[in-house]
């Protein structure tokens, strides 16, 4: 008997055993579902392939990583994703470690349950369009250590309990619309901090954590102050300390005044002797133009001397005048780096050399220091603000692109403006003096259908473009095209643009897409972002399908170099945009003939216009999108393409744009 008690046992045993390894493994299926419920809400463009077939399916999933079945990382930077981050779905990834967001147009609030991700350790979500104040809950995710939301439209103050993230190593908070003060931060672990181009205000607080800083993590932010960033919280302007404040006149021009001194040092490092040394070149420079001027004025009596008594040596053609070449070299201890060569013509009637001893004396102090740090004015245009007036306006982000991001500034005069904040990344092999040539070049470009470049800043890493404000802003593909005579005069608004930069300037658009053409005042097209292409190396892998659709197959050649066939290639796709109102990569690969098809299965038949014109347009289209750019037209060729067809509206004798004979 008991050895058949022993034996029931280990039978009991044996299939308590067996019958628990042929259970199937517990699964996670709320994982899978929370990652479906984000993409429903997400992904309004189906950008991501979520499908589940299989078990554990979701572990392969883009961005996912899966430890013992359960989601620990969710990394989707740079997919393109439209829509809203909304509560109850990845917030009920209760093991996620890692969330990456960034380079997304995702935009509302964050979800106010952040509380349960109690395991995050890096939040990621820069480079979006986020907004509202941040959630009290992300300050119970005690274990994060990395916390980037930078450049995207959050508001609000600063919440105290940020405090209670102590393991925090980096916060990264900068261009948003964060105001009030700053908590007194006190992480020992932050090594990675920056709150710039805020509107906080008031008294940084000088911790030790804060104060291994530098300035610039601080920058544009115009009503901060403290000793952190060398402006004291007393004077009646954080770009003025007491002393100027009070020692200096009060008629004080442009490019003296103290607030382009402080504009520029808010972006550089910390120094304790600035004001002294500031006191030091100043005088080396007064004391250099007193001896300049006076030696000058030593070789004009000089010259006048040997003109009065040596034979004249050569006449000009109707022998009236003596002519007598003096080439001198100036030197100074001031910022010149090497002798002013001067050569003049003298005669008895000529002020010539005053007036350049005037403009090289006038040069020292200025020449310099007129572009260094401080907003420059391109060509003739009339200062109607300061860096001081751009730093304080109120700023609205309108989108962001290849290059950088864009901003609406409402200046204290009511003045709005737009600001385009390069990519400090894309723009980082790109020198002062390149950056300067770019704008002396573009700057001065003037056409009704450019938006004109008003002024630019740059000061170490900060590159700033300041063009006019269009209130009615880019026409975004809508579901129903426009009317084609609408689509013909943008066309040709865009065309008259890109031929006068092709001939002005000899230089190319580079990034012609529909972000970029913008409608003016009276609703004519007007493009913006030219020539800017050039001071970036190469596009980027990640470049939304969109973008990558307006640029030609040679572009596909690491060695490829833009030339003008690459603009209009881009203008035909634009052009075939405007007629199918579909995105470019919506776009088919047709054959001439179908292509008018789709088109006009896209279009519809509510415009009632003859096909003939439309039929023209498509093969404009055409032609500028050929794979090989030696057979694309040249741009004057295409705009007097649409001129043709825009003068034969109405008449009976419309002629193909491709058997017009154009020379």
């Amino acid at each position: 008997m008991p050895h058949l008690t022993l034996f029931l046992f280990f039978f009991v045993s044996i299939s308590n055993i067996t019958h628990s390894h042929s259970q199937p493994q517990p699964q996670h299926p709320n994982d899978a579902a929370s990652l479906l419920s984000f993409k429903s809400k997400a992904d309004l463009d189906n950008k991501l392939l979520f499908t589940l077939h299989e078990h554990f399916d979701y572990c392969q999933w883009q961005g996912v990583k899966c430890q013992q079945a359960r989601v620990i990382r969710f990394a989707l930077p740079n997919y393109s994703l439209r829509g809203t981050f909304p509560p109850n779905t990845l917030t009920l990834l209760d093991q996620l470690r890692v969330l990456v967001l960034r380079n997304n147009s995702l935009f509302g609030p964050l979800p106010s349950d952040l509380h349960t991700l109690s395991n995050l350790r890096s939040l990621i979500l820069d480079n979006n369009f986020f907004t509202g104040s941040l959630p009290p809950s992300i300050f119970t995710l005690y274990k994060l250590r990395v916390l980037q939301i930078s450049f995207n439209n959050f508001s609000g103050s600063l919440s105290p309990q940020f405090l209670n993230l102590d393991r925090l190593t980096t916060l990264k908070l900068q261009f948003n619309g964060f105001n009030g003060g700053l908590p007194a931060f006190n992480q020992t672990a932050l090594v990675f901090f920056n709150v710039s181009g805020n509107n906080f205000s008031g008294k940084i607080p000088d911790t030790p954590t804060l104060s291994q800083f530098p300035r610039s993590s601080f920058a544009l932010n115009p009503n901060l102050c403290g000793e952190l960033i060398n402006l004291p919280c007393d004077s009646q302007s954080p770009f003025f300390d007491s002393s100027s404040a009070t020692n200096q006149p009060s008629s004080t021009t442009p490019e003296s005044s103290p607030s382009s001194d402080q504009s520029a040092a808010i972006l550089s490092p910390p120094s304790n002797n600035s004001r002294h040394k500031r006191k030091i070149i100043i005088l080396g420079f007064s004391l250099g133009g007193l001896l300049l001027v006076s030696s000058l004025l030593f070789m004009i009596l000089a010259a006048k001397k040997r003109t009065t008594t040596q034979t004249t040596t050569a006449t000009m053609a109707n022998g009236s005048k003596t002519r007598d070449y003096i080439q001198s070299a100036t030197s100074t201890s001031g910022p010149i780096s090497e002798p002013e060569v001067i050569r003049v013509r003298l005669d008895s009637q000529s002020n010539e050399l005053k007036d350049k001893c005037k403009e090289i004396v006038e040069g020292v102090g200025g020449m310099r220091r007129e572009k260094s740090g401080n907003l420059v004015f391109c060509g003739a245009e009339v200062k109607l603000y300061t860096l001081e007036q751009l730093m304080r306006a109120s700023a609205e982000m309108l989108g962001r692109g290849n290059m950088g991001t864009t901003y609406k500034a409402k200046l204290d005069n009511q003045l709005i403006v737009t600001v385009k904040r390069l990519d400090a990344i894309k723009m980082s092999g790109v020198n002062g003096e390149m950056f300067e040539k770019l704008m002396e070049s573009i700057g001065g470009l003037r056409h009704p259908n450019l938006v004109p470049i008003r002024a630019y800043f740059q000061a170490r890493e900060e590159r700033l473009i300041i063009y006019d404000y269009q209130p009615n802003g880019s026409r975004s593909t809508r579901a129903k095209p426009l009317h084609w005579t609408s689509c013909l005069k943008i066309a040709e608004d865009v065309a008259q643009g890109l031929a006068y930069i092709h001939q002005a300037s000899k230089l190319i658009h580079g990034n012609l897409k529909a972000c970029n053409v913008l409608l003016g005042t009276d609703f004519e097209a007007c493009v913006t972002d030219y020539c800017l292409a050039t001071l970036s190396a190469a596009y980027a892998d990640n470049e939304d399908p969109d973008s990558a659709r307006y640029r030609g197959p040679e572009a596909r050649n690491s060695s490829w170099k833009p030339t003008p066939k690459t603009d209009v290639y881009a203008f035909g796709v634009l052009l075939l945009e405007l007629l199918s109102s579909k995105l470019p990569s919506q776009h088919p690969f047709l054959a001439p003939h179908d292509m008018l098809d789709w088109v006009k299965a896209m279009r519809g038949d509510d415009d009632n216009f003859e096909d003939n014109h439309l039929a023209m347009l498509v093969e404009v289209s055409g032609l500028c999108s050929l794979t090989s750019p030696e057979q694309r037209p040249p741009m004057w060729q295409v705009l007097k393409m649409i001129q043709k067809i825009k003068a034969s509206v109405g008449s009976d004798d419309a002629v193909n744009p491709t058997t017009t004979g154009y020379s």
